[in-house]
Formats: C-alpha cells, structure tokens, sequence
C-alpha cells in the first residue's frame, strides 16, 4: 500500500506540474496524463489512478487556502519566487493535510521523498522546513 500511494503521489506531482506549465483544466490534464503514461507505470492499479487524480483535483480546488498557508508560513519567500517542483510538492502535501486521511508526519516522509527525486537535497530541506511549520500552525488552528 504505502509504494502504490507513494507512485500516485509521483504522478499528482506531475499532473499539477503538466496543469502548471500548460494552463489546462485539471480534469484534461489527468485523462491526458493516464492516457499518456500508463503503460509505462507497471502495476498502476485503480487505486492508484484514483488516490493521484484525488490528490491533484483536492489540490487544485483547494489551491487559494494551500497558498494562504504557503506565503503565510513561508517568510522572505514569494511563491513566484519558489521552484516550480518545490511549490507544487509543498502545495500536494498541504493539501494532503487538509482533506486526507494520512498522518501529517507520513505525508511531510513522502513529500521528502519527492523532492529528494524531483529536485535534490536542498529542496527537501526547504520542503521539510515549510511542512513542518504549516503542520504546527495547522495543529495550533
């Protein structure tokens, strides 16, 4: 369970990337998405699609409340001003706090392990630093 929910969070990551750079529809850039990659993401199951394409579309519904929490917490750091992977893992994970039922700290492992693969070591510290932050203030409210 937790590496099939760790490659649905791979491919949200790269749906709200795709979304990000193209401007589309959340709903077009998923069906395009799966179109595209699913023959080569061996043992995609149903459940996998699913648990990503809830991932991306909570994320995008939820984009103004991730991002007031993001600038909020986030001090001398503009989200224009953030790399595109980073702000899309950190979006991904706060919206995984909000809605999910996974356990924030799970949800802070795995948004390490994006940015360890999508960006590098640096980027998981910046990311870590964020989601622990928005965790206590998420706890606090």
């Amino acid at each position: 369970m937790t590496r099939t929910r760790h490659r649905a969070r791979e491919a949200a990551v790269q749906m709200l990337y795709q979304r990000e750079i193209s401007q589309s529809d959340i709903e077009d850039v998923i069906r395009g998405f799966w179109a595209a990659n699913l023959p080569g993401l061996e043992g995609a199951t149903d459940a996998t699609k699913a648990f990503a394409d809830g991932l991306a579309r909570g994320t995008v519904a939820n984009l103004d409340k991730i991002d007031a929490l993001i600038t909020e917490t986030a001090e001398h750091w503009r989200l224009s001003r953030m790399a595109a992977l980073d702000r899309l893992i950190l979006r991904l994970a706060i919206g995984e706090f909000l809605h999910g039922e996974t356990p924030r700290n799970v949800v802070i492992n795995e948004a390490l392990e994006l940015a360890k693969t999508f960006s590098g070591d640096e980027s998981a510290k910046f990311v870590n630093g964020i989601l622990d932050a928005v965790k206590k203030k998420l706890a606090m409210d």
